[in-house]
């Protein structure tokens, strides 16, 4: 029904904010009009016009769309309506436009990790570092003590295809996994193993046992390391752990320098035992020849002696003076019967050459 004019209308600020502000919707709309207008002929917009504009718009979506580029460290996964098309190296490469191929890049030659109980400042992928580091790091040992420990998993993507399509979110299972198994080597070990002698066997033990895991989930990673951190005891124990740990120091410190003592001073009275037990053979061994080589010279001596007599104790006198006579320093020989050889001494050389 038509409204009823009940009388003039009085004025009012809502009919003076209307009648001002109508002038200015009129310009926005003209202008709009006439830039609409510029861009088809004859200067006004029409359907044509909007389809002219669109079919710009598609074309330079197509364009856009068309090629993409796969990093040297990665491989690109194409797929055609959601369907595995093919694995493309890196490089330039083109694609059916607007959505209808997805190129998806899988970084195979980049080493990855992810980081247990503590996170690397600047990280960007979100499952490298932990949600609740403190949550990650407390676990039991085998002789049901408390330890805090922190671990790295260095891996690699291998298989790019099972990576994307056979394990929905493959890193955060990955997390899963490692942590159930740090768990499950850390529980079959002390604590002293686990912080001390044990890292290196827990490291192996742990990569063999989520490389084992990663191939049966048919992950497509590959897993290259497992490293220690830190392991520490709990916050309440830490200062009796340390205690315990600095009298332990302390005990080998003092078996170490034990050893040292008993390794300076017992090898030295080996040798010298030794060396006293090689001079004794020596002497006797040498006083044994002489003395058998005493009686084999005596033996032949006489021997020769019973053959010829005067001979030999003539020879054997010869053989006496020449051992004896180098040792005499001045030697006088007397040809014939003497009564004194006194004017023949120098006594006073005799006495300056006497000690």
């Amino acid at each position: 029904m038509p409204r009823q004019n009940d009388g003039p209308e009085e004025p009012g600020p809502w009919n003076t904010t209307k009648k001002r502000r109508a002038p200015e919707i009129d310009a926005l709309l003209r202008k709009g009009r006439e830039r609409l207008g510029g861009l088809v002929p004859g200067g006004r917009p029409s359907m044509k016009g909007f389809m002219v504009v669109g079919a710009i718009a598609l074309a330079a979506i197509g364009v856009w769309t068309s090629y993409y580029t796969v990093p040297s460290d990665s491989v690109a996964v194409v797929q055609r309506f959601g369907k595995y098309k093919s694995e493309v190296p890196p490089g330039l490469h083109f694609k059916v436009p607007l959505g209808v191929d997805v190129a998806t890049l899988v970084p195979v030659k980049r080493q990855l990790k992810q980081e247990f109980g503590f996170s690397t400042p600047g990280a960007t992928e979100p499952f490298q570092s932990p949600v609740d580091g403190r949550r990650e790091t407390e676990m039991v040992t085998g002789d049901l003590n408390a330890a805090l420990v922190e671990w790295v998993v260095q891996y690699r993507i291998s298989e790019p295809l099972k990576f994307l399509f056979e394990v929905r979110e493959p890193r955060a299972t990955l997390r899963y996994v490692s942590e159930s198994v740090m768990r499950e080597v850390v529980g079959d070990r002390t604590v002293d193993e686990v912080i001390t002698i044990g890292r290196q066997e827990i490291e192996n033990e742990a990569l063999l046992k989520m490389q084992a895991l990663a191939t049966k989930y048919a992950m497509g990673i590959s897993i290259d390391q497992v490293q220690l951190k830190n392991i520490n005891p709990p916050g309440p124990v830490q200062s009796s752990f340390n205690e315990v740990n600095q009298a332990q120091q302390e005990k080998e410190r003092l078996i170490n320098e034990a050893r040292r003592e008993y390794n300076k001073v017992i090898p030295l009275a080996e040798g010298e035992k030794d060396q006293r037990i090689r001079e004794a053979d020596g002497y006797r061994l040498k006083r044994v020849n002489e003395a058998e080589g005493d009686a084999a010279r005596f033996t032949a001596l006489f021997t020769e002696y019973e053959k010829a007599p005067e001979v030999t104790r003539r020879r054997i006198y010869i053989e006496t003076l020449q051992a004896v006579l180098p040792g005499i320093g001045s030697k006088i020989i007397v040809d014939g019967p003497s009564s004194s050889i006194l004017p023949l001494l120098n006594l006073d050389r005799q006495q300056e050459d006497r000690p």
